[in-house]
């Protein structure tokens, strides 16, 4: 009876593993199927991820763009008072407003001081900032940091240094 029932026991496996991969290949196949759909989702994420950024940025930088009429620049008041008031209403100090206009901190203080005039483009730009509020002013300045910053390469801050004792 031994051998009748080794028979009917290896015929019952062998019955069972043809069900199981009757069931089971086909849904190896979906899983690899599926494993390939989300690695080529997360693919299309990251550059989505990446244009919207992109696009994020260029709408910043397109509001950044300070311009105004130049009717209006030449009918604009800039005293050196005036000045030092819009920045302490935007919040800002004087390298940033440098950042802002594109001058050097130097330049912005001489204009502060009534050393010097804003002239041309940098009159266009501060008569332009005047009519901006400290968000916007904050978004630009951020955006503006954005693309100052440079691409990290994931490695450290940099090279570290010694400690003397």
């Amino acid at each position: 009876m031994g051998k009748m029932e080794q028979t009917l026991k290896s015929e019952i496996t062998r019955l069972a593993k043809k069900q199981l991969r009757a069931t089971y290949l086909p849904l190896a196949r979906d899983v690899r199927r599926l494993k390939r759909t989300v690695s080529a989702l997360r693919k299309t994420v990251v550059v989505l991820s990446r244009l919207g950024a992109e696009l994020q940025a260029e709408r910043q930088t397109q509001r950044a763009k300070l311009a105004v009429a130049p009717e209006e620049v030449k009918a604009a008041r800039l005293s050196p008072g005036l000045i030092k008031k819009l920045r302490a209403r935007l919040g800002i100090t004087q390298g940033e407003l440098a950042t802002l206009v594109g001058v050097s901190t130097s330049a912005v203080g001489s204009w502060e001081y009534g050393n010097a005039k804003p002239e041309g483009r940098n009159r266009e730009a501060l008569v332009a900032l005047r009519r901006l509020g400290k968000r916007e002013v904050q978004g630009i300045l951020a955006a503006k940091a954005e693309e100052a910053r440079p691409e990290s390469r994931g490695r450290g801050k940099g090279r570290r240094r010694k400690k003397r004792r």
